[in-house]
């Protein structure tokens, strides 16, 4: 399996980093994990074909995790022509929030020249799901009220790989990631360890023992961490950083 971190910054591209965008390929699959709004010319940059995409997931509704998807279905109506269902799927209301984010960016466009070969699934908490041998489980994260947020551990060819998604501090997060060969966990404060809907680096590294994972790389990297780097002993993503798991 392979991970390409297309995007490792927060929602103000701390460090001039590209919002959240992860591609995983594996046992066949190519999955698209979160969907910034860079997402497009992210893709494109790396190789990676928009039209060949098995599976996409989206973690929660805030515009740097899911406001590359209008962009995605305008290249799928002119550019590049679906062949085949492509499922998109993620927390509550995401379907609804997507058309109504395209039609306020692409008003009175040809929805229909793609919406029935997109496949829109609800991903509930505490819920595993198999999308054609993709195994997902989710976790609901401390990020988004009322909206949920939710954690994803993603088992394919043999190997799993959890990503926190946004997160505060949550003990559940410890055996939802044990024996994970990989863990992608956010990382977007150092100093501002009183705010309980991101998780900082302090908290990460007083509790990094106690995940067992074969590899934990920190992503989602706010101003903070950026300039706290010399102090940051947890492996920190980048963009275009590929991992082979």
């Amino acid at each position: 399996m392979k991970v390409t971190i297309l995007g490792a910054g927060d929602a103000f591209a701390s460090g001039g980093s590209f919002p959240a965008c992860y591609v995983i390929e594996g046992g066949g699959k190519t999955i698209l994990m979160e969907a910034g709004p860079s997402l497009l010319p992210l893709l494109k940059r790396a190789g990676f074909a928009p039209a060949g995409l098995d599976l996409v997931l989206i973690s929660h509704l805030h515009g740097d995790h899911f406001g590359g998807l209008p962009f995605l279905i305008l290249e799928y109506m002119w550019e590049s022509r679906l062949t085949r269902t492509l499922t998109i799927a993620g927390p509550r209301r995401l379907e609804q929030r997507t058309w109504t984010l395209f039609e306020n960016m692409f008003s009175n466009f040809p929805e229909e020249k793609v919406a029935r070969l997109l496949k829109f699934e609800v991903l509930e908490p505490a819920q595993s799901r198999d999308f054609g041998g993709i195994k997902v489980a989710t976790l609901r994260t401390p990020h988004t009220r009322p909206d949920v947020s939710l954690a994803f551990r993603i088992t394919l060819g043999g190997k799993t790989i959890v990503f926190s998604g946004d997160t505060g501090w949550t003990e559940e997060l410890v055996p939802f990631c044990d024996g994970a060969d990989l863990f992608i966990c956010e990382c977007t404060y150092f100093d501002s360890t009183e705010l309980k809907f991101h998780l900082n680096y302090p908290l990460i590294a007083q509790n990094r023992a106690r995940f067992n994972v074969g590899r934990m790389v920190l992503t989602h990297l706010g101003r903070e961490v950026h300039e706290h780097k010399s102090d940051v002993k947890i492996e920190l993503a980048f963009d275009g950083m590929e991992i082979e798991v």
